[in-house]
């Protein structure tokens, strides 16, 4: 059964189940109209995911490498659940107060703050002026001339004046509940923007984190890269002076200097990505990149978390904020649809006056001046052919929302299993780049002992200082690449990232 078949079936048991009788006399009514019942359906939330697992590819608990000076074991543990401030787990306080004072700064957030206090006051205003009586009071003076000649009278025109002063109450029966589902529509678009905050926060975080690691790796790549251009032009002095004694060939020196000259060529654009790092890290937290103010954060001061979070689909989708405001739009088309509904069913509004009427100020409070009306005014629409199709289209408006829903909940279940895909993945190519660093320095070690002994030359101990750099470069953003997968776990697992505001009717 599709959605649209399955909202009329339900459309259907809304109107026919409220239906009562009442016998009157002899007389039977129907008194579907005075039970105030909202018609259309009632919202259902969309049946969570069945699947136990995100990928084919990957366990339950994901591989990870062992314990070194580079790293720290870690594994994924089924049922954990994120903590409130889980970058705190990271264990850097420079990058806990950061994320604090970015959360607490941000404009991005506070543009997203003011977005659902508008939603929840506009949810107010259509509660208050739907779910009461409306009470107003006026007073009135006006100066009248009376012509009688216009009704053929032969009299001279007169002159008063009329002071009227009122109290009058309005209200709507809401017979077919439309008011009840706008008011439940706009609750629920409230609801959207609440969990679209939620999203803004747990995405600003982690921005912060992932953009604090890069700044690490970045700045870890420059120190390394300095270091390999002074072995290689140390190289080159030894290669030089070998030259002069006619122990080595010219185009020994050109290829040290052409390796030199390509590494410093890559200074310039790593120092363009560290200063854009910092850029994006001030802009993040509310400051303007001149400001400064972002801290220097260095890989070391990170440490893996050992244990990461892993819920089941079926409370994924119970969890992300992205999916729950997806949610809370197919609940709004649903309301929407209640109000097309309503819409083709009588509407009932009551009105009264109370007030008096003088021709003096000083005759306007007596008994013989009071005035009072009660109207009471039902309209049923008998031929409007646009009612129909406005129905049509907010059902065609529920399809949509129901269908984006499924396609939001498709691409977290995705990035959820691209996250723990790259999580495993980097933990084993990260080992193997840690075995290497490992071996590239015991051959430096061992090169250098040689020296010591005279069995090797110091050009010998240099190349192999310069391989042993190399292998730290990779090791360096292997281990930052580790960092941000982390990260993007947390994120993707819908990780909570603190309270927001509360909603208007606390």
């Amino acid at each position: 059964m599709s959605n649209s078949e399955k909202l009329r079936s339900r459309e259907v048991a809304a109107v026919i189940g409220p239906l009562i009788t009442i016998r009157f006399g002899g007389h039977v009514a129907v008194a579907a109209l005075l039970a105030g019942c909202a018609v259309g359906p009632d919202f259902e939330r969309p049946v969570p995911p069945t699947v136990e697992t995100y990928s084919p590819h990957i366990s339950n608990e994901v591989y990870t490498s062992a314990p070194s000076d580079y790293d720290s074991s870690q594994r994924v543990v089924p049922g954990l659940q994120v903590e409130t401030g889980w970058w705190r787990s990271f264990r850097s306080p420079r990058l806990d107060q950061f994320i604090a004072e970015a959360l607490d700064q941000s404009p991005t957030l506070a543009a997203a703050e003011a977005t659902l206090r508008e939603s929840q006051e506009y949810h107010q205003a259509r509660s208050g002026a739907t779910e009461f009586p409306q009470v107003e009071i006026g007073s009135s003076a006006q100066r009248q001339r009376f012509n009688p000649g216009a009704l053929g009278q032969d009299l001279d025109p007169r002159e008063f004046s009329l002071y009227n002063t009122s109290a009058s109450v309005g209200y709507n029966l809401d017979l077919a509940g439309g008011n009840s589902r706008a008011i439940e529509a706009l609750a629920a678009r409230a609801d959207t923007r609440q969990f679209e905050l939620r999203a803004a926060r747990l995405t600003l975080a982690g921005n912060i984190a992932t953009t604090a690691f890069a700044r690490a790796r970045i700045a870890a790549q420059l120190e390394i890269t300095n270091s390999l251009i002074d072995n290689l032009e140390a190289q080159q002095r030894i290669a030089r002076q070998r030259l002069r004694l006619g122990n080595a060939a010219a185009d020994e020196l050109l290829a040290l200097e052409a390796q030199t000259e390509a590494l410093k060529a890559t200074l310039p654009v790593l120092s363009q990505q560290l200063a854009e790092a910092e850029h994006l890290l001030a802009t993040l937290a509310g400051r303007a990149p001149a400001q400064g103010g972002v801290p220097e954060f260095t890989l070391s001061e990170f440490a893996l978390p050992p244990e990461l979070p892993l819920i089941v689909p079926s409370e994924l989708v119970r969890q992300r904020p992205d999916i729950l405001a997806a949610e809370t739009m197919v609940h709004a088309a649903n309301a929407d649809y209640g109000i097309a509904v309503a819409q083709m069913y009588p509407q009932l509004n009551l009105n009264a006056t109370l007030g008096t009427q003088a021709l003096t100020t000083g005759a306007l409070f007596g008994g013989s001046s009071t005035i009072w009306s009660i109207i009471g005014q039902i309209t049923q629409p008998l031929f409007n052919p646009g009612l129909s199709h406005e129905k049509r289209a907010a059902l065609a408006a529920f399809d949509a929302a129901t269908a984006r829903y499924k396609v939001i909940v498709l691409d977290g279940l995705r990035d959820v299993a691209d996250v723990l895909v790259a999580v495993d993945s980097n933990a084993r190519e990260l080992e193997a780049e840690i075995r290497a660093a490992n071996a590239a320095q015991e051959s430096l070690l061992v090169m250098q002992r040689r020296h010591e002994l005279g069995a090797a030359s110091y050009a010998q101990v240099l190349i192999a200082a310069q391989q042993a750099q190399h292998a730290r470069l990779a090791v360096v953003a292997g281990r930052a690449n580790r960092l941000a997968n982390t990260a993007a776990l947390y994120v993707a697992m819908g990780g909570n990232s603190g309270p927001v505001l509360p909603d208007a009717a606390e």
